[in-house]
């Protein structure tokens, strides 16, 4: 899935680090995401009266709205925050709620963030042309800017992000997948929107062009790690933290990168396990399949995969002037990078 904000849980950052920690970002934050969730809602009123009600509940399943905390931190670390960023978080909200209506349509999914989906409550011809008005809301709301350049990165992105649904729709069920394949996909499903929030920030608090790029550059670098945690999760968290059935990436036919090292490293016995399990996933399985994982090292090798990209993010970010913004970007990649760490401790 596109979004994991609900499967965090708060670590304390090492007391070396001068950084702010989850909380503190947060709380910090919160006058600007209240903002943007009050307007979010309000979105409602935009659509026809018969429809409004199904716009409404789609609307409300906001998570931890990282994409608009990243807007907002992007903002302060070059400058203010302004009127237009408010405009720009709740397009991308939008965006993200449109691509989790599909996502939930695609997956055959019940249940998003314990209630029933759009596609359960009304079916699946509802909930497409659903996600497909929140599409249209949200660049119409880009639109509405006076120079084409917010709707032109929205429309950009959203479309990269619908191609990566594609691709990886193209790729279930695939034992054969490729890493880089799989790292494509990723870039284009989750990074694409980490990746705006951060460049609508920096443009519209006024950041020069190299700015822009860095800020980008973490946005993406951030968002990848991300989905890589979050996929990890699905294997090796616990379902309190992951907030879902564990496997259930598998259960899709996904191919995550724990499974991929060990595919890559697996002796032949072991392989044909592997694609055994994979071929008719059952979470009777999953004990089986974390021997497996444990025994090639698969999560030491994403742990480090994870890290790397989160050191891209900081390099990015430590580029930017001292702020409470950079601080806060900052805090962020270490926050992360502790939940990494605390993965798989139960074997």
């Amino acid at each position: 899935m596109l979004a994991a904000e609900s499967r965090l849980t708060a670590v304390a950052p090492a007391p070396s680090e001068p950084l702010a920690g989850w909380k503190h970002i947060l709380e910090a934050a919160d006058p600007f995401l209240r903002q943007v969730a009050t307007r979010l809602e309000a979105q409602t009123r935009e659509f026809d009266p018969e429809m409004a009600a199904y716009a409404q509940y789609a609307l409300g399943v906001q998570g931890k709205q990282l994409r608009s905390l990243l807007v907002s931190l992007s903002a302060e670390s070059v400058g203010q925050l302004n009127e237009s960023h408010l405009t720009a978080a709740v397009i991308i909200e939008m965006v993200h709620l449109a691509t989790l209506v599909h996502d939930d349509v695609i997956d055959e999914a019940d249940l998003r963030r314990g209630r029933p989906t759009s596609a359960a409550n009304w079916g699946n011809e509802i909930a497409v042309l659903l996600g497909d008005c929140l599409f249209a809301q949200a660049l119409k709301l880009a639109a509405s800017f006076p120079t084409p350049e917010v709707c032109r990165a929205v429309a950009a992105a959203t479309n990269t992000v619908c191609a990566g649904e594609i691709l990886q729709s193209q790729s279930r069920g695939n034992f054969e997948v490729t890493r880089e394949h799989y790292f494509k996909v990723i870039t284009m499903k989750t990074a694409e929107l980490f990746a705006l929030s951060c460049n609508l920030g920096a443009y519209l608090g006024q950041a020069d062009p190299a700015q822009r790029e860095f800020l980008q550059k973490y946005g993406k670098s951030l968002g990848t790690a991300y989905q890589l945690y979050d996929d990890c999760l699905d294997l090796l968290g616990s379902e309190l933290i992951a907030g879902k059935t564990l496997g259930a990436d598998l259960a899709e036919g996904k191919m995550t990168l724990p499974v991929l090292v060990a595919r890559d490293r697996a002796s032949a016995p072991d392989l044909e396990l592997l694609r055994q399990w994979l071929r008719n996933w059952n979470p009777a399985f999953l004990p089986g399949l974390l021997k497996v994982l444990h025994k090639y090292d698969a999560l030491s090798e994403s742990r480090t995969v994870i890290q790397i990209y989160l050191t891209a993010a900081r390099e990015a970010a430590v580029a930017l002037p001292v702020s409470e913004g950079q601080t806060a970007l900052l805090g962020l990649t270490h926050f992360l990078a502790e939940q990494t760490e605390a993965l798989g401790v139960v074997y």
